[in-house]
C-alpha cells in the first residue's frame, strides 16, 4: 500500500527544513528519476524533444536535457519562455552546456517529455497552449509526462485536452489527481521520482488516502487440515426479478471460498447450479447477505430486521430502505456512479448530476464517508474507490475487460464470501476488489468478450 497525497509542497518544505536539502537538490534528483528511466529503457541513438513550461515543471525539464545532453539527441523546445527564477537558472545552465533549443515541434522523435504544467496548473489552458499539447500528441515516439500530463488539474479533471503519456513520472510522491477516472486515460503507467532522500522520509506527513499494490491481496487460502464446510460460512443470496445477476453474486461466492451458498427466492430458480442450495427464507446461520443485485420488487420487511454483514448492490440504491440498512454495522455498499448518485440524493447528502460526481469522485466519497463513518463503500469505476472511517482506498489494477453486465455481481459475490469466512468489511471489500481486478488482467482472449462466468473461473485461479 503507497500513500498519495493531495499535494506536496508542505513535504518538499519538510524535506528542506529536516535534511538541508535546497529547491535546487530537490530539481536535480527528480529530473534524474526522468533520466535513468530513459537511460534504463532506451538505447543511447535515440532522440528526444523536450517541451517546457514557464515555471519549476519547465525547469524539471531542461535539467532532464542537461542530464541526458550528448548522451542522447536532445531538443529543448520552451514555447512560453522562462519565467521562474529557477527556470531562468536552468535554462541558463542548458545554454552553456550547449543544449539544443528548437523554435518549434518537429518530427521524428524517439521519446517526448512533457515538462509544460504538471500539478502547477491552476487556470484554464490558452489557445496556445492547447496547440502545442495537441502538437505534442499527434507525434509518434513514446511519450512521459514529468509530475502529470499538462492539461490535467489538481483535481484530476481535463477542460479542453491532456498530453497523452504512456509513462508518468510523479516527483516525491503520489497525488491524488493522479486516479481520477478522467485523469487514467492520459498517465499511463505512474512511477515515483526520488527527491534525494528515500520515500519513507519524504513522505512524512500522514495522508488519509492510499493507493493499493497487487501485492496487498489476502486470499481466502484454507491453510487448516481438520475443517468442514460450515468451517467456511454460509451466504444467502436474494435471487430477485432478474435471476441471472443473484445467480451469478451466488456462483462467485461459492467459487471464492464459502462452504455453503442458498439462493433466497419465492420460486427455485430453473437454472440454478446443482451446488448452490435454494430456500424461500434466510435462515439463522447466515454468515453474510447479498441482495441487490436484478432485485426488482422484492419483500425487504425482515431483511431490514437482520443484523447480519451485508453486501447491498444495484436495485438497492433506488430504495428508500436503504437508509435504514446503512444505520447497520458490517454493512458493504458498491454503487457505480449513477447509483451512488441516487444514495446520495436518498440520503440527502447533496442532489447532484452524474457529470458533477464524476469531476470530483473524492470529494463526494469522503462526504459519503463523513455521514456514514461506519459503512464501507466501494465506488466502481476506471479507478475504484474504497471509503472506510475517514480513509480512501485507490484500487487502480482493473482493465476494461469488466465493462460487461454482470462484472459487478460477481464482485458482490466475492465480498460477501469473504464476510462469511470472517474478513472484517474492509477486508473483505479490498480483498475482493484486488482479486476482482487481478482476474480482468489475466484474461487472455480479445477484451471484448469477457463473460461473468470466465471471470469467476479466473479468479479460482489467482496466486500471489
Amino acid at each position: 500500500m503507497q500513500k498519495v497525497y493531495h499535494e506536496v509542497n508542505q513535504l518538499d518544505r519538510h524535506c528542506c527544513e529536516a535534511f538541508g536539502l535546497t529547491e535546487d537538490l530537490l530539481m536535480e534528483n527528480a529530473a534524474r528519476g526522468i533520466s535513468e528511466f530513459i537511460l534504463a529503457n532506451f538505447d543511447k541513438d535515440k532522440s528526444i524533444l523536450i517541451v517546457g513550461g514557464v515555471g519549476n515543471n519547465g525547469a524539471d525539464g531542461i535539467v532532464v536535457a542537461r542530464h541526458l545532453h550528448d548522451e542522447y539527441n536532445v531538443s529543448l523546445y520552451l514555447p512560453f519562455g522562462a519565467k521562474s527564477p529557477m527556470c531562468i537558472l536552468q535554462l541558463q545552465r542548458g545554454k552553456q552546456l550547449g543544449i539544443s533549443i528548437v523554435e518549434k515541434i518537429g518530427d521524428g522523435y524517439d521519446i517526448i517529455i512533457d515538462a509544460l504544467f504538471g500539478t502547477g496548473l491552476n487556470k484554464p489552458l490558452n489557445s496556445r497552449a492547447v496547440e502545442v499539447i495537441e502538437q505534442m500528441n499527434a507525434l509518434g515516439g513514446f511519450k512521459i509526462a514529468c509530475d502529470i500530463a499538462s492539461g490535467i488539474d489538481s483535481v484530476g479533471n481535463i477542460e479542453q485536452v491532456a498530453f497523452e503519456a504512456h509513462t508518468t513520472i510523479t516527483m516525491g510522491a503520489l497525488k491524488k489527481s493522479l486516479f481520477s477516472d478522467k485523469a487514467k486515460e492520459y498517465v499511463g503507467d505512474i512511477e515515483v521520482a526520488h527527491l534525494g532522500v528515500a520515500r519513507k522520509l519524504y513522505e512524512t506527513y500522514d495522508t488519509s488516502i492510499f493507493l493499493l499494490e497487487t501485492t496487498d491481496m489476502r486470499l481466502p487460502h484454507r491453510l487448516k487440515a481438520n475443517t468442514h464446510k460450515g468451517s467456511y460460512g454460509h451466504v444467502y443470496v436474494i435471487v430477485g426479478e432478474q435471476e441471472g445477476a443473484g445467480i451469478m453474486a451466488a456462483m462467485s461466492a461459492f467459487g471464492f471460498g464459502s462452504g455453503l451458498v442458498t439462493a433466497v427466492s419465492p420460486n427455485k430458480p430453473a437454472n440454478l447450479p446443482l451446488y448452490l442450495m435454494h430456500s424461500r427464507s434466510i435462515g439463522s446461520r447466515c454468515g453474510a447477505l447479498a441482495l441487490g443485485m436484478g432485485l426488482g420488487d422484492f419483500d425487504l420487511s425482515k431483511i431490514l430486521e437482520l443484523d447480519t454483514p451485508m453486501v447491498v448492490d444495484a436495485d438497492m440504491f433506488y430504495k428508500d430502505e436503504i437508509k435504514k440498512l446503512l444505520k447497520k454495522e458490517q454493512i458493504v455498499v458498491t454503487p457505480h456512479p449513477k447509483e451512488f448518485v441516487s444514495l446520495l440524493k436518498l440520503c440527502t447528502i447533496v442532489d447532484i448530476s452524474l457529470k458533477q460526481l464524476q469531476s470530483n469522485r473524492f470529494y463526494y466519497v469522503e462526504l459519503f464517508s463523513q455521514h456514514y463513518p461506519h459503512v464501507v463503500l466501494l465506488l466502481k469505476g476506471a479507478n475504484v474507490l474504497i471509503a472506510y472511517q475517514a480513509k480512501i482506498y485507490i484500487n487502480p489494477h482493473g482493465s476494461t475487460v469488466l465493462a460487461k453486465g454482470g462484472s459487478g455481481d460477481v464482485l458482490a459475490g466475492l465480498i460477501a464470501s469473504l464476510l462469511a469466512q470472517g474478513y472484517t468489511p474492509l477486508d473483505a471489500t479490498l480483498n475482493a476488489s484486488l482479486a476482482h481486478a487481478m482476474a480482468s488482467r489475466q484474461y487472455t482472449k480479445n477484451s471484448y468478450a469477457m463473460t461473468p462466468l470466465e471471470l469467476i473461473e479466473i479468479i479460482a485461479q489467482l496466486k500471489i
